[in-house]
């Protein structure tokens, strides 16, 4: 039995990724809803799979335009057992979800804080006076905008039919081309081949150049780096991990050089996963 931990209520973002990983590796279970379970946060999904109340966790973890999502990536270096069995790039299109007749008559605007950057442009155009209020999820009030005609919340197209609201516009995100990647994590190595590589590590000592010695070991072997972030270590000040992601499967001979010389330049050093992207 498969189940699925994804930032929910049903109809965010999340909640698609999770049916699409179900129908590209459990086809036989896509239409069977008790196979997801929601969580109010994205470190709570996290955690579900961490303590093996769920079989993985499906998160997102960068979009094309905020970039990387902090509490995914935290959680990721925290973690002391999930892998990252698979990636899932998802087109992202966002509606103003509202039971207002035009725009004149919202007051407020509910979404997740990554919907709401997405859709800025818009919302200084269109609505410049409205109060913006941070939620954990694109559909946590929803339940407000079906009782209120004041209030509209930014969210999928799936999540208006669900809650049976209507959308005033869409789509509203500034750009058409607006992706987000999620993560599918579990306490398990895929069983297919990867094609992408995920890791992490802090550095031994804040000097110049110290970021430089890992990253060469790639460049001499011309091993192509898609992605590097950085994160707080929350120790102290100007300290680091860093999250890179690698064009390569970790059983490359040459990728499993480059990580033996890795470890000799790093202070922690952890491999995520390998994993090929749908």
């Amino acid at each position: 039995m498969t189940t699925v931990a994804y930032l929910g209520p049903a109809g965010t973002y999340s909640e698609v990724a999770a049916l699409q990983y179900l129908q590209l590796c459990h086809p036989d279970l896509e239409h069977d809803p008790s196979r997801l379970c929601p969580y109010p946060t994205i470190p709570q999904a996290i955690n579900a799979a961490e303590h093996g109340n769920v079989d993985v966790a499906v998160v997102p973890v960068e979009n094309s335009i905020q970039g990387g999502v902090t509490m995914t990536l935290d959680s990721l270096w925290q973690s002391e057992s999930l892998q990252i069995q698979q990636a899932i790039v998802l087109p992202i299109a966002h509606a103003l979800i509202t039971r207002a007749s035009n725009l004149d008559d919202i007051k407020v605007v509910y979404s997740h804080p990554q919907s709401l950057a997405q859709c800025q442009q818009w919302l200084d155009l269109y609505l410049p006076n409205v109060q913006q209020i941070a939620t954990d999820s694109n559909t946590d009030r929803l339940h407000s905008v079906a009782e209120d005609a004041t209030i509209a919340a930014i969210a999928s197209e799936r999540a208006a039919a669900i809650y049976n609201l209507p959308i005033l516009k869409f789509p509203i995100n500034d750009q058409p081309d607006n992706c987000t990647r999620f993560l599918v994590l579990g306490r398990t190595a895929p069983t297919t081949k990867g094609t992408h590589s995920s890791l992490a590590f802090s550095l031994k000592r804040n000097m110049p150049g110290a970021l430089v010695k890992p990253l060469l070991v790639f460049a001499d072997r011309q091993i192509n780096l898609s992605r590097i972030e950085s994160r707080p270590t929350k120790r102290s000040l100007g300290e680091y991990i860093f999250f890179i992601d690698i064009e390569a499967p970790i059983d490359d001979p040459n990728f499993s050089e480059a990580l033996q010389e890795l470890q000799s330049v790093t202070e922690n050093l952890k491999i995520l996963g390998s994993y090929s992207i749908a």
